[in-house]
């Protein structure tokens, strides 16, 4: 039995996916602004946003990730980290958002415990080496196939696929288990040093932000 906490309203929870809820809002206004990575000095409208959002998707797609497929995200405040996030939810893919301040112990056992195939990820943070500490920890982590850093040269790859709209509504479009907006989109973990456990996935039926955009 799938269960939904939304809080005290009287406003019922969207019954679409994440996806879906971006491309309507696209739709609607493509040329509001959406985000605004102010220290990145990047603007994207909705309208560029969501073709960002589909030429990453594509690119993950292209490089074998699969719906239900688990893929680490570890990084402050990024654009690259929304373009990861929606990108992810299109596949059906389930994004886990990693404490930026965990250290190795956790970091391992953060990826083990929720079985990611890939990270990405920024190159630092903090005076923290991403890089030197993700390549510490995955000779331990047989599950973990790749590594991928923004504004390396995979990712500029991954992320600048043309996009191949007859994959992504192939993908969209395919039998599954459940319906569509019930499928898990987001798993977090933190607090591991307290027991060592993981929120539950969420899934992108969900009441989302009702605001203009947002400001990283």
């Amino acid at each position: 039995m799938l269960s939904y906490a939304n809080g005290t309203s009287g406003l019922p929870l969207l019954g679409e996916t994440i996806g879906a809820n971006l491309e309507r809002t696209v739709a609607r206004v493509p040329e509001a602004e959406a985000l605004v990575s102010t220290h990145q000095q990047l603007r994207y409208t909705y309208a560029e946003f969501n073709d960002a959002v589909d030429r990453l998707a594509t690119g993950l797609l292209a490089a074998g990730l699969e719906q239900g497929d688990r893929v680490g995200v570890w990084s402050p405040n990024r654009a690259e980290w929304a373009l990861t996030q929606y990108a992810t939810a299109k596949l059906g893919v389930i994004l886990v958002n990693v404490n930026p301040a965990y250290r190795l112990s956790e970091l391992e056992y953060a990826l083990g415990h929720s079985g990611c195939r890939w990270i990405v990820a920024a190159p630092e943070c903090k005076g923290s080496d991403f890089e030197g500490m993700v390549a510490e920890v995955q000779p331990n982590l047989s599950g973990l196939e790749r590594a991928v850093f923004f504004g390396s040269p995979e990712w500029d790859e991954l992320a600048s696929r043309a996009v191949d709209h007859d994959c992504l509504a192939a993908r969209r479009g395919a039998a599954r288990l459940r319906r569509p907006d019930q499928h898990p989109v987001h798993e977090r973990h933190d607090g591991l040093s307290e027991g060592r456990h993981a929120h539950p996935p969420q899934h992108p039926q969900q009441r989302l932000p009702r605001r203009r955009g947002v400001r990283l």
